[in-house]
């Protein structure tokens, strides 16, 4: 089996950061969503690994590289334009060849992995196997509907009156058979190949579809929101791990990671929080819910349910919380007097905020 990771996109919810990085590469608990994506896949037994990209190619290749550190095989294959997720697996037909494979969108968060499903795939090997996961609103999600032997019967594309509470997640298997109806079917009225037309054409033609539930925790992180969310339920299930320094004044709870070469000076870190090699932080409280990149600043601050890039550097900021500060920003005091702050900042960005 091989793996198709869709990385391509605009990322117009995680604006403004999505302007200077892709959203595959937005840190959960210190990890790029993608590389827990491509760890997912090498959990079942995957070793080859097709990743289609857009026009931040050269960025995300750059930090995923070609899997060798992590013992898979990474071909980066180029869209030119978002086009449908049909069309990704047409210009991903050299890679994967006759073989089966995993396609798996690459800002989907499934932290308890996809393996007992692999494993049913394996084993009964229908023509397709789509991942649902039951929701409270399936009108913004495309919609599986079963038959009375638990077979796909329909999908519906974000129906205004749902007839299933079964939505898919961006997690499907399918055989060869897949290149046949993508080949089959016609861009839809929004002009892109959808995964979804190339399924129903695999079902009104007699294919065994199936759908397996997933009852783990799903997040798909296209917004903020659900991005902080996901990272604070990763650092929930996280184990302490204290590497670098914590002087004689600081205070470190439980379920806290320092990575090497950090430095806590005069501080109190609050679990669960993770904070990156070579920051520092003095005279601050960080966390709960909080993680900290590398090489980052934060002096004379309080932040919580946060996530803050590399480089970042913070300083007199009281009660920061929910916050998303990118890479290299800059956020500060300044003159104006409100109780607490929410930030969402792009790379480079300088804040001055009240004292």
């Amino acid at each position: 089996m091989k793996a198709l990771v869709l990385s391509g996109g605009a990322g117009t919810r995680l604006r403004p950061l999505s302007y200077s990085m892709p959203k595959q590469l937005v840190p959960i608990a210190n990890k790029p969503v993608l590389a827990h994506v491509l760890q997912n896949i090498k959990d079942l037994g995957v070793k080859e690994i097709g990743v289609i990209v857009g026009d931040w190619a050269p960025e995300i290749a750059d930090v995923m590289g070609d899997g060798a550190q992590c013992g898979t095989r990474v071909t980066y294959i180029r869209q030119d334009q978002p086009r449908g997720l049909a069309h990704c697996v047409e210009i991903a037909r050299d890679f994967l060849g006759d073989d089966d494979f995993v396609m798996y969108l690459g800002d989907n968060m499934l932290p308890d992995g996809i393996t007992s499903i692999a494993e049913e795939f394996r084993a009964n090997r229908p023509t397709a196997q789509v991942v649902v996961h039951k929701v409270p609103d399936p009108r913004a999600f495309g919609v599986v509907e079963l038959d009375a032997e638990g077979g796909v019967e329909r999908l519906v594309e974000k129906p205004r009156q749902p007839r299933s509470d079964l939505a898919l997640i961006g997690v499907y298997f399918f055989t060869p058979a897949i290149h046949e109806a993508v080949a089959s079917i016609e861009p839809s009225a929004r002009g892109e190949l959808e995964i979804t037309d190339a399924i129903q054409w695999l079902v009104e033609n007699g294919a065994d579809v199936r759908a397996s539930e997933y009852d783990g925790y799903w997040k798909d992180t296209g917004n903020v929101d659900d991005v902080l969310e996901c990272n604070a339920h990763l650092l929930d299930r996280m184990d302490a791990h204290i590497a670098g320094e914590v002087d004689e004044h600081s205070v470190v709870d439980d379920q806290v990671v320092v990575g090497a070469g950090a430095r806590i000076v005069r501080s109190r870190v609050r679990g669960p929080a993770i904070i990156a090699e070579n920051t520092v932080v003095e005279d601050s409280d960080i966390g709960p819910y909080t993680s900290i990149g590398r090489d980052c600043e934060l002096r004379s601050s309080t932040v919580s349910g946060s996530i803050v890039l590399d480089r970042a550097r913070i300083s007199h900021v009281r009660n920061l919380r929910d916050s998303l500060i990118g890479r290299d920003a800059t956020v500060g005091t300044g003159e104006l007097n409100v109780p607490h702050h929410r930030l969402v900042v792009g790379d480079f960005t300088r804040v001055e905020v009240a004292a």
